[in-house]
Formats: structure tokens, C-alpha cells, sequence
């Protein structure tokens, strides 16, 4: 049993060795080639079109998604299927990425007539630069290997890894030359945890009017125990008659003020509150709120304008249940 367990392990990183040294070899093509793939589709006034047949095919419909998803509209044909009325999906303002290791796939060679009548510009993804495909193409890629990861040289492992990485190239090479933002990529991403880290605004999820915590600076401690205990986010809100916010209470202040041993009934709050203390600004993203919260040790923040008046507070529970975290 354990010569069958140290042969998996063996060839299961023989594997990743292979597949990495393919990758490692595709660096020395990222070349003037690669830019002008990059110029040519930066200036695509529709969308780019990604097609391939099997296992290419199944690279091509995940390069279509990170370009779509990175600020390049796209989408994947099946070329087959293009033949047989859906080339009517590909206009004169696109542009074609084709996808064949060997350059000479049938279903592809079917429809390069219909794209060169079109004048749609065809960057090629093969491993034969003299294959039909690669001299049709206005821009042809190398994603040739040395060999395949499977033992019989037969399946598509390492050219189909290397396809995939430099479709991830040209993906994030475009994604950079637009200045394609974090917001921007939350903007396609708006049902996931990440859209909502960097979309949200704490205005979305702070707690306002009666249940905001707050005592203004004649109060005692003890009455700022009771409305921090009535609003159970951990801190409370000084304020001064203004409504301007001067200072916080929370429980760390509490534990320090014990510790004096003062008569929590008689001492006025203002002597052992934290003077003004860590606030956000209404208005911001909420991912911020959780960046000053992690960075300073805290697990909650007042909510203020830009005249310091408070106008909410929230605590990491929120950011919780809010999927921020």
C-alpha cells in the first residue's frame, strides 16, 4: 500500500514539475508579439470574441470570463456552433481570439473565411507557427510545450495550463493599460463576498437615531455604562451641546476606570473617556471602516460629518453580518 501511496506522490509532482517548466518557458514570449496583441485589442470597439474546440475550448470560455471580468468585454463562441448560425454573434467592430494547439482544427479552419470577410482583427493561440490558423491570424501567439504532463504525451495537460496563463496575461496586461480599478471589478462581482467588501458603505449598515450610543460631556460614567449597555455595541458617544462629538467610552475605558477605583455614580465621564478617539467619516466604504478597526485593535467606530457630529456608529458584528469580513 505505501508503494502505491509513494507512486501517486511521485507522479502527481512529476506533474507540477512538468506543467511549471512549461510555464516558465512561456516567459521568453511575452515579446513585442505580446504587446501588439494587447495594442490590438485595447483598441476593440465591440468585444472579444474567444473560440476553441474540447479541451481549448474549455480554456477559451475561462479567458472570455477574466477578460469580461477585468474590464474587456467578451464572450466565447463554440465554433461549431458558429458555423451553423452563430457567427451572426460576431460583428465588424470585434475582434476574434482563436484557440487550436495545433493550429489546424477543423471547425476553426470552417469559419476563418466568414472572420477574414468580416475584416475582424484574429490574434491566433498555437503551438504550430505555420499551421493554417496561425498564418490567417493577424497576430499569432506561441503556446507550444516541450511536452505534455500526461505519460503518454497524448492529453492536453501543460498546453492547455500555458494557453490558460497567457490568456491571463493578455487579461491583466489589459486590465492595467485601462486602469481598471478595484471598484471597477466589484461592479461585475456584485453577488459575491468581494463586491460587497468593496462596494458596501457604512452608511448601509450604521446604527442611527435612538440607536446610537450616546451621553453628553456632563454625564457620569455610570449613566454612559447604562446607554452603552442599552445600545450593546461596545462603545458609547460623548458629545457636547453642539452635538459635536468630543470623546468615547468604551469597554477597555470602562476596565482602565475600574481599576482607579472611582464611584462610577459621582465621576463625570469626561475624566476618564478617550478624548475624540478613532471616527470614521459617513459616506466611506465600509471595507474601510474595517481597515481602521483591524489596524488600530478596536471593534467599534462613531460615525461622524465633516463637522465631527455624530451621525451613527457601528461595530465589527455589523461588518459580520454584513459579509465584509
Amino acid at each position: 500500500m505505501k508503494t502505491i501511496t509513494n507512486k501517486f506522490i511521485a507522479l502527481g509532482k512529476a506533474v507540477v514539475q512538468t506543467e511549471t517548466e512549461a510555464v516558465q518557458a512561456l516567459i521568453e514570449r511575452i515579446d513585442e508579439q505580446f504587446a501588439k496583441a494587447c495594442e490590438l485589442l485595447i483598441q476593440v470597439e465591440g468585444r472579444i470574441v474567444v473560440t476553441g474546440m474540447g479541451k481549448s475550448g474549455h480554456i477559451g470560455g475561462k479567458i472570455a470570463a477574466t477578460l469580461a471580468s477585468t474590464g474587456s468585454p467578451s464572450f466565447f463562441v463554440h465554433p461549431g456552433e458558429a458555423s451553423h448560425g452563430d457567427m451572426g454573434m460576431i460583428t465588424k467592430k470585434d475582434a476574434v481570439i482563436a484557440i487550436s494547439n495545433s493550429g489546424e482544427t477543423n471547425e476553426i479552419l470552417t469559419i476563418l473565411p466568414l472572420i477574414k470577410r468580416l475584416g475582424v482583427p484574429l490574434i491566433s493561440l498555437t503551438s504550430n507557427p505555420k499551421s493554417t490558423l496561425a498564418l490567417c491570424a493577424d497576430i499569432s501567439l506561441d503556446i507550444s510545450v516541450k511536452k505534455e504532463a500526461c505519460a503518454l504525451g497524448l492529453a492536453p495537460t501543460s498546453s492547455t495550463t500555458v494557453t490558460l496563463v497567457m490568456g491571463d496575461a493578455l487579461a491583466i496586461a489589459l486590465l492595467d493599460a485601462k486602469g481598471f480599478s478595484a471598484e471597477d471589478f466589484a461592479l461585475s462581482h456584485p453577488g459575491g463576498s468581494l463586491g460587497r467588501r468593496l462596494l458596501l458603505k457604512i452608511d448601509d449598515i450604521l446604527h442611527t437615531g435612538n440607536a446610537i450610543p450616546i451621553v453628553q460631556q456632563t454625564a457620569t460614567v455610570k449613566e454612559a455604562l447604562i446607554e452603552m449597555t442599552r445600545c450593546n455595541l461596545g462603545i458609547t458617544a460623548i458629545v457636547d451641546s453642539a452635538q459635536k462629538q468630543i470623546g468615547l467610552f468604551t469597554d477597555g475605558d470602562l476596565r482602565r476606570a475600574l481599576d482607579l477605583d472611582i464611584n462610577i455614580s459621582k465621576t463625570p465621564i469626561t475624566q476618564v473617556m478617550t478624548p475624540r478617539g478613532k471616527v470614521i467619516n459617513k459616506g466611506l466604504l465600509a471595507a474601510e471602516a474595517l481597515r481602521i478597526m483591524e489596524s488600530n485593535k478596536i471593534n467599534a467606530l462613531l460615525v461622524v460629518d465633516e463637522d465631527r457630529k455624530l451621525v451613527g456608529a457601528l461595530n465589527m458584528h455589523d461588518l459580520l453580518r454584513a459579509g465584509v469580513m
